[in-house]
């Protein structure tokens, strides 16, 4: 049987891929006290890392949102794997977005509203959320984003 939410991300043209595995000693999501924490997921898609580079170097802002959104479609993905159904998340309480930018990008707000706009696309009104969009030095693979989540879940 197919949730309310993947039927939505399906008529978006969206399939989730399967979980990554973590890359060191952590694990990808803890559910705790009603929430789930979902850490950093990088743009991998089906051909490996995607979305390398600097914002505003070697990446434009347009990039910066794909890649984003890219991030959100595999929080999503840990979701699923942890849940089981994507219809137990409540709401998208948090995203952190982590912009991989050279020091005179000032659009950090811009490129993490690809991952903001997606969990509302994705889940409406309960994607709604609050947000932090911070510009760093340097992301693992040289990724141009990273976004973390916690969701509130029932």
């Amino acid at each position: 049987m197919t949730s309310q939410t993947e039927s939505r991300l399906e008529a978006l043209g969206i399939k989730l891929p399967a979980a990554a595995a973590p890359a060191a000693n952590y694990v990808p999501a803890v559910e705790s006290q009603g929430y789930l924490y979902i850490s950093g997921q990088i743009p991998m898609g089906p051909n490996g890392v995607e979305y390398v580079g600097k914002l505003g170097q070697e990446l434009d802002i347009a990039a910066g949102q794909a890649a984003a959104r890219l991030c959100a479609i595999n929080i999503l993905a840990q979701a699923k794997a942890a849940l089981g159904d994507l219809d137990r998340i409540a709401r998208v309480v948090k995203l952190v977005g982590f912009v991989n930018s050279d020091p005179a990008f000032l659009d950090h707000p811009k490129v993490v509203n690809g991952a903001s706009d997606f969990m509302v696309e994705a889940l409406g009104d309960k994607g709604r959320h609050a947000r932090s969009a911070v510009g760093v030095a340097a992301l693992p693979f040289n990724v141009g984003v990273e976004v973390e989540a916690i969701l509130e879940i029932a």
